[in-house]
């Protein structure tokens, strides 16, 4: 039988809380985590998988609403493997465009570091400029 994991185990695994863990049970992002005897959640690798998933989804911005309609459609099988392509491409280009705009930004900020760095130096040289910025 493969390992299974308790729901403490499974947020220190994942840096996820208990709470968190079983918020997204109840939501349904996460189903079918099976129980002990006792009724105590077990999860496999699988699901801890699952979960990391999860997070890089929602670490990249996908509301989690839309994380819902993904997982929702991973529930109903494999024929919701197009819907499901179409979804993460969508939340590529969405990515891809977020990219795009850190790297303008983080240019701008190069910019300015430099001639903060140049101004730095003409005053150190005794040749100030008017700063105009």
């Amino acid at each position: 039988m493969d390992k299974r994991f308790s729901i403490q185990e499974a947020a220190k695994i994942t840096g996820l809380t208990v709470h968190t863990l079983r918020y997204y049970e109840k939501i349904g992002l996460l189903d079918g985590v099976a129980r002990n005897e006792q009724g105590y959640r077990q999860y496999a690798k699988s699901d801890l998988d699952w979960v990391d998933f999860l997070m890089r989804l929602r670490e990249t911005g996908m509301p989690i609403a839309e994380m819902k309609r993904f997982s929702d459609l991973r529930s109903k099988g494999i024929s919701t493997v197009p819907a499901r392509r179409e979804m993460l491409e969508s939340h590529q280009v969405q990515i891809e465009l977020q990219l795009k705009s850190l790297e303008e930004n983080l240019e701008s900020i190069r910019k300015k570091i430099d001639y903060y760095q140049t101004l730095e130096e003409e005053v150190s040289r005794g040749q100030p400029q008017n700063q105009t910025d």
